[in-house]
């Protein structure tokens, strides 16, 4: 049996049409999260949390998340950030990967095979 091996670095992300972002003055991607479901009514009722969240990324972050397009595969955008950050250099792509993931885990982007 053959197992198909694929390279994460060959994903195509697309940002969750759900999600909502600004890009503030300085160039950094805040992303706006509401806060629903059980758990975060009771909190929100209970113990005064915000309904919304701002998740603000660092330059980086900023950057890598303007570059997603739909049409884009994660080495392109590797790539594009190699070029424009030089140190960004050092262990790029699994840190790329490392990133795209956890905005994969939380529901801020979807990645498909190309």
């Amino acid at each position: 049996m053959k197992k198909n091996k694929e390279n994460f670095v060959d994903r195509v992300p697309q940002i969750c049409a759900d999600k909502k972002w600004t890009v503030l003055e300085d160039g950094i991607v805040e992303i706006t999260v509401e806060n629903k479901g059980f758990y975060n009514v009771l909190a929100q009722k209970f113990f005064s949390k915000p309904r919304y969240s701002f998740i603000k990324l660092d330059t980086y972050g900023s950057f890598v998340w303007k570059q997603i397009d739909g049409k884009r595969t994660i080495y392109e955008i590797g790539k594009i950030l190699e070029e424009n950050y030089e140190e960004a250099g050092t262990k790029l792509y699994e840190r790329l990967c490392t990133f795209f993931k956890i905005l994969e885990n939380n529901r801020y982007v979807q990645t498909i095979q190309k």
